[in-house]
């Protein structure tokens, strides 16, 4: 049996027997993949070129557009060239820089969605307030905050992971490299432990994460009811609603791909988990949080209006 020393690379799942299959994934994963790079970069050129959007909540948007392109880019290219070339195989360095752009990505992008509530929170219930707490200094710090933790992580999580002994072979029963699954190779009980501890720490952390959202949107809730524009309610409630149901799409996948019992699990239900949290909100938060937003196509509906004069 090979261990993680002889080990130069990876088999990852196959999304598909047939060629025909495989080539009809590869299609839909580049449309996806396209209309995410679309929707982000559209969102980060916008914030970042226009000096009206030059505001807090526009600042954190930015950043989560910009955590959602990497995110994305970290694992659908590789599952396309797999689908189109007919193989599995990716390299142990690879792997390795899967699982670490990954976790990192998206622990960034949880911290991330943490301090937009609390923006949201203070800009409506503590609005006088607004100026001083978010002032650009602090959203700096804030953000550097998001980011940093995420590096730090990422890197005791990858290095955690890849120290362990390997020996039950190198086939990873998922589309990308994913700690789940790269656990199950794992030989050694004390190694396995030491990761499996980590990953209860980190989902603490998360769910942690999780009710201080969803208390910042409660409060939200509560200031907006007492509103007495009926305009100003739906326009709160259309907003916040979308981006609670994101939250929990990927909040409740994560923790079901690292805590479903071993009974239930089967290739199929991991794939389309793995898929729900790793591709499915980068591809979805530019329509939640900001190509529904009316600055935003108000500012893409003046362009193109522009455009059109001088053609």
């Amino acid at each position: 049996m090979p261990n993680s020393s002889s080990i130069s690379e990876f088999l990852l799942l196959a999304l598909a027997d047939t060629r025909q299959l495989q080539l009809l994934h590869f299609w839909l994963l580049l449309g996806i993949y396209l209309a995410a790079l679309l929707g982000n970069g559209l969102i980060s050129t916008a914030v970042a070129c226009d000096h009206r959007l030059h505001t807090p909540m526009y600042f954190f948007l930015l950043n989560l557009a910009l955590l959602d392109l990497a995110c994305i880019s970290t694992t659908l290219p590789k599952a396309m060239a797999n689908a189109l070339w007919h193989t599995r195989a990716i390299s142990y360095a690879g792997c390795a820089a899967q699982v670490f752009f990954l976790l990192f990505l998206l622990s960034a992008e949880t911290f991330l969605l943490t301090i937009m509530s609390y923006d949201r929170y203070v800009a409506i219930c503590k609005p006088l307030h607004y100026g001083t707490l978010m002032d650009s200094r602090a959203c700096a710090t804030m953000a550097a905050a998001a980011w940093g933790a995420g590096l730090l992580y990422s890197l005791l999580h990858t290095a955690t992971t890849f120290s362990m002994c390997l020996c039950h072979g190198n086939a990873v029963d998922q589309f990308f490299c994913e700690i789940a699954q790269i656990l199950k190779l794992s030989c050694s009980k004390s190694d396995y432990l030491r990761e499996v501890g980590i990953i209860y720490f980190s989902l603490c952390l998360i769910f942690g994460c999780f009710v201080f959202i969803v208390v910042s949107y409660m409060q939200i809730f509560r200031a907006v009811l007492r509103m007495p524009s009926e305009q100003g309610r739906h326009k709160a409630f259309s907003t916040c609603l979308p981006h609670l149901a994101v939250l929990s799409l990927l909040v409740s996948t994560g923790f079901f791909a690292y805590l479903k019992p071993s009974s239930i699990s089967s290739p199929s239900l991991d794939l389309l988990v793995s898929f729900l949290y790793s591709v499915v909100p980068p591809a979805v938060n530019p329509l939640i949080y900001g190509l529904r937003n009316q600055e935003l196509k108000h500012l893409f509906a003046m362009r193109d209006q522009r455009k059109g004069k001088y053609l």
